[in-house]
C-alpha cells in the first residue's frame, strides 16, 4: 500500500513547528505515541451479553482485547484512548480504573477516554435485560485496562510520529434498522415482510487516523464507524465482533496497534450480511481510506470532561406492557413469553427510581483539529449527526459508550415512534429530551475548546 512519504511529512512538521503557544514559549515538540494491547481471559461458563435472556458461547474465534493508545506532545501533555471488546461498562466499574491510571501513569481522567466496542459476543459486564455481570470477568477487564494503559505509556516512542488522516465512507455494513412497518410498529426482530421505510439516517463516515514514525512504520491506527457490533465468523463463539475482527486482521497486515471506536450507532444494525462479509468490507474500507490519508497538523492536544445530569423517565406500566406484548406476540411468538417477562421484571425494579436525578460524564478531545465527542450511551444516529453539524470543528466524530453507560439515548422523534430502543428497561431509561440536552452540552464544550485552541492548559 502506498502512503505519503516521510519527506512530505517532514515538510509538514516543519510548517507546524512554526506554531508557538499563547505564552510565547518555544516551538511545539513532535508527537510521541505509545500503544499496547491486553488479551482478556474468558470461558464457556460465562454469560454472553447482548441478548434478552442469558446465553453462553462455545469456544472463542479471536481474542477479546483492551487496546490502548497514548499520545504525547509538549507542552500539551498526554491524551489516552482505550478500546475494550465488551458490550458496555458503567462508571462504577471504571472510576477505580481511572484512579489507578492517574496514580500509576500520571494520566488525568479528564484526558483519558475508555470506550467499549459493543461486541455482542463477550461476557456480560453489566446488569441488563435478564442477567447480570460476570464478576470475575469484570475484574479481569479492570486489570486489563490498567495494564494496557501502563504499557502504552511506558512504550511512548522517542521517535517522532506524524498523524496521517483521511475521512472515508462505508455504507454497506449497516443501515438504520428502526424500520416503520405497515402496522405502525417499529421493527426490532422477526420477519421484515411489511416494511414501509427507515425512520432515520445511517452515518457512513469512516475517519482513519494513522500515526507513523520517521521510518514510515505504523505505530497506531484509530478508526471510527457507526453500526451495532454484531457478527462473527464462527456463529456461537466468543468474539470481538466484526469490527474487532477487522481491527485484528489489519494489525497482522499493516503492523502497529489498531483501535476501533464505535460511533452513534443506537439506531443502526446490519440486517443482511454475514460476519465474515462485514469484517472484510470494513477492513477494505479502512485500508482504502488509509491509502488516501495525508499528513495532518497536530498543533494541539486538548480534552475536557464535564458531569451531565439526567433523570430516570416516568412511565405508564400498562402502556409499556401493551407495547412489548403486542410486538412480541406478533413478530416473535415462539419467544414472546420470556421476553415479555424480562421487560416486566426490569420495569418493576425501575418503578421506584422514576424521576430520580443521576449523573454521568461527557468528554471532548482534540487531536489537532480532529474532535472526538465521548458520550456514555448508545446514542441514536440522528443525534450524532446533529453533533457533527453543529460542531465548530470540521472533523468531529462521536465515540459511544465512553466512560459510562446509561442505555439508549434516542431523539424526541424516536421516542414518539416507540419500538424496542425506547421500551423502558435497563437498556433504555432516560427521560425524553435527554439526547437533545446532551447535544447542547457537548457543543458548548467543543466551543470552549475552539475558543482556546492554542492554550496548553486543559481540565
Amino acid at each position: 500500500m502506498s502512503f505519503v512519504n516521510w519527506a512530505a511529512a517532514a515538510l509538514l512538521a516543519q510548517a507546524v513547528g512554526c506554531f508557538q503557544n499563547a505564552a510565547g514559549q518555544s516551538d511545539l515538540k513532535p508527537l510521541r505515541v505509545g500503544t499496547a494491547s491486553v488479551e482478556l481471559d474468558a470461558d464457556d461458563g460465562m454469560v454472553i451479553a447482548g441478548g434478552i435472556t442469558a446465553g453462553n458461547a462455545q469456544g472463542q474465534e479471536a481474542p477479546l482485547r483492551v487496546v490502548a493508545v497514548v499520545i504525547e506532545q509538549e507542552p500539551f501533555g498526554k491524551l489516552g484512548i482505550v478500546s475494550c471488546d465488551v458490550l458496555m461498562l458503567t462508571k462504577d466499574l471504571l472510576e477505580p480504573v481511572f484512579g489507578e491510571i492517574e496514580r500509576e501513569a500520571g494520566l488525568a481522567r479528564g484526558r483519558l477516554l475508555i470506550h467499549c466496542t459493543h461486541t455482542h459476543h463477550a461476557p456480560s459486564t453489566v446488569l441488563v435485560h435478564g442477567y447480570g455481570a460476570e464478576e470475575s470477568f469484570c475484574r479481569t477487564l479492570q486489570e486489563g485496562i490498567v495494564r494496557a494503559v501502563r504499557s502504552a505509556n511506558a512504550n511512548l516512542t522517542a521517535e517522532p510520529c506524524t498523524l496521517f488522516f483521511a475521512q472515508g465512507e462505508e455504507n454497506t455494513v449497516g443501515e438504520n434498522s428502526r424500520l416503520r412497518l405497515a402496522d405502525g410498529q417499529i421493527y426490532w426482530v422477526g420477519p421484515r415482510t411489511n416494511v414501509v421505510r427507515p425512520t432515520g439516517p445511517f452515518d457512513a463516515e469512516l475517519p482513519v487516523l494513522a500515526f507513523r514514525g520517521q521510518s514510515d512504520q505504523l505505530r497506531a491506527l484509530i478508526f471510527n464507524h457507526s453500526t451495532h457490533n454484531i457478527g462473527t465468523r464462527q456463529p456461537g463463539k466468543r468474539s470481538p465482533g466484526f469490527y474487532g475482527l477487522a481491527a485484528q486482521d489489519l494489525e497482522s497486515e499493516l503492523g502497529g496497534k489498531v483501535c476501533f471506536l464505535a460511533g452513534a450507532f443506537g439506531s443502526t444494525h446490519n440486517l443482511k450480511l454475514s460476519g465474515e462479509t462485514l469484517a472484510q468490507r470494513i477492513k477494505q474500507a479502512v485500508k482504502e481510506t488509509m491509502a488516501m490519508s495525508k499528513p495532518f497538523p497536530t498543533h494541539q492536544l486538548a480534552a475536557l470532561r464535564q458531569p451531565f445530569t439526567f433523570k430516570v423517565r416516568q412511565f405508564d406500566e400498562a402502556e409499556e406492557d401493551a407495547a412489548v406484548t403486542r410486538y412480541c406476540r406478533q413478530y416473535v411468538p415462539s419467544h414472546a413469553d420470556p421476553i415479555i417477562e424480562v421487560f416486566r421484571s426490569m420495569r418493576r425494579q425501575l418503578a421506584p427510581l422514576q424521576g430520580q436525578t443521576k449523573t454521568t460524564w461527557l468528554q471532548v478531545m482534540l487531536i489537532g483539529d480532529i474532535a472526538f465527542v465521548g458520550v456514555p450511551s448508545e446514542l441514536f444516529t440522528q443525534l450524532g449527526i446533529d453533533i457533527k453539524n453543529r460542531s465548530p470543528f470540521r472533523y468531529t466524530y462521536v465515540v459511544g459508550l465512553a466512560n459510562d453507560w446509561i442505555g439508549y439515548v434516542p431523539d424526541m422523534t424516536a421516542f414518539k415512534l416507540g419500538g424496542y430502543q425506547v421500551w423502558t428497561g435497563y437498556h433504555s431509561y432516560v427521560e425524553p429530551g435527554t439526547g437533545e440536552r446532551l447535544i447542547d452540552q457537548t457543543i458548548e464544550m467543543l466551543r470552549q475548546l475552539a475558543a482556546r485552541p492554542s492554550k496548553p492548559e486543559v481540565h
